[in-house]
């Protein structure tokens, strides 16, 4: 058996194939990222905020930065009612 058709079809068929996973590689990568995951928590709660919150008696304000004793710390979402103040911290 002549095992030189198969080699030319394979060595022409994996350098086709490797570069439909790089594009995959890369976008997995993003998607593992700490950079995405934060851009994407945030993206959620201001989607949920808008659709599910009554705007008539919530409040949405976003990157708050208040003064500490050691310094200042900064909070991602504040939600404002006349029910209190509730605080939603986005992991990073």
């Amino acid at each position: 058996m002549d095992y030189t058709q198969l080699l030319h079809t394979l060595q022409n068929a994996i350098p086709t194939a490797i570069w439909y996973l790089i594009p995959f590689f890369l976008v997995a990568a993003v998607i593992k990222s700490p950079w995405f995951k934060g851009k994407s928590g945030e993206a959620v709660v201001n989607l949920s905020a808008k659709l599910f919150l009554d705007k008539t008696r919530y409040h949405l304000i976003k990157n708050v930065t208040l003064p500490t004793e050691d310094g200042t710390t900064q909070i991602d979402h504040m939600i404002v009612s006349r029910y209190g103040k509730f605080e939603v911290e986005t992991k990073k």
